[in-house]
């Protein structure tokens, strides 16, 4: 039987990005995979519309328990021998999972794999897409990301740290290093705390340089009228003191910090130091 992925998808409201995205999901995967819906106190029709999902699990809490927490109840809760974490503001394209997954096959160093996207920090951003957004059609988006993968085939690199929006690892890695950090709630930094002790286990990360996704990007914030920024530098704050970088995250958070300096001081991976238990 086929390996089975199970994708983990974290909502709060905005029902319109979350149909979209599952969409997509539906119309570009051929792979075995399961859907795990962890829903974060919803007050639209988002969890009318998750009960209606097939090959899906949904997990619904009362109030908002922060990304890292919801991901981790979805990782929980996942049958997969690979866990995608996916944000529900993305729209993947055709081949998205099957060239990530060859990554990950072909190589047992790699940690976690991510997609190209257009809208991400570092180097995973494609700073010049064709199509129009907002008023972007998937079949736009699906004919640039098409067009890429081919101008692109089998190319990939190393990052120092890859962005949140969309993970794909091994499920093993997660019995290795834990899941998420819950301390940076709402959300902002658990993806790079994951990412450090990831590298801090040996493990490298990769970007999958001939899969591109869209990313609408802050949606859940905008939709639920938090404010990015403020929570932006106050989960920075809580990443330097627990990785003790002597800056402020004021600092962090604008002028950004290097990741190696910190895998460097932190090896070897100690449980007691770098594991993090799901909840």
């Amino acid at each position: 039987m086929p390996s089975l992925i199970s994708i983990v998808i974290v909502t709060r409201n905005a029902m319109n990005y979350t149909k979209e995205c599952v969409e997509s999901i539906l119309r570009n995967t051929v792979e075995n995979f399961e859907f795990v819906f962890v829903d974060n106190g919803s007050t639209d029709e988002t969890i009318e519309y998750l009960q209606s999902i097939p090959l899906s699990k949904l997990i619904c809490n009362e109030e908002n328990r922060g990304f890292a927490a919801a991901n981790n109840q979805g990782i929980l809760a996942s049958n997969g021998d690979y866990i995608c974490l996916l944000n529900n503001d993305t729209i993947v394209t055709e081949g998205w999972l099957t060239r990530l997954l060859a990554w990950l096959d072909q190589d047992p160093s790699i940690g976690i794999v991510g997609p190209r996207s257009n809208n991400v920090a570092a180097s995973q951003c494609v700073h010049h897409v064709p199509y129009q957004s907002p008023n972007q059609t998937p079949q736009e988006i699906e004919k640039f990301a098409q067009k890429w993968a081919e101008d692109h085939a089998e190319d990939g690199f190393f990052p120092h740290k890859l962005i949140g929006h969309c993970m794909l690892f091994r499920k093993n890695l997660i019995t290795k290093i834990g899941g998420l950090d819950e301390r940076f709630f709402p959300g902002n930094y658990e993806d790079d705390d994951f990412c450090l002790r990831t590298r801090i286990s040996g493990h490298i990360l990769w970007v999958a340089n001939d899969v591109y996704i869209h990313h609408y990007g802050g949606s859940t914030f905008r939709t639920n009228q938090y404010d990015y920024r403020a929570t932006s530098v106050l989960n920075a704050e809580k990443f330097t003191k627990k990785w003790s970088l002597g800056i402020s995250g004021f600092e962090i958070d604008h002028y950004g910090y290097t990741p190696s300096d910190i895998i460097d001081r932190e090896k070897p991976f100690r449980n007691e130091r770098h594991y993090v238990p799901l909840l």
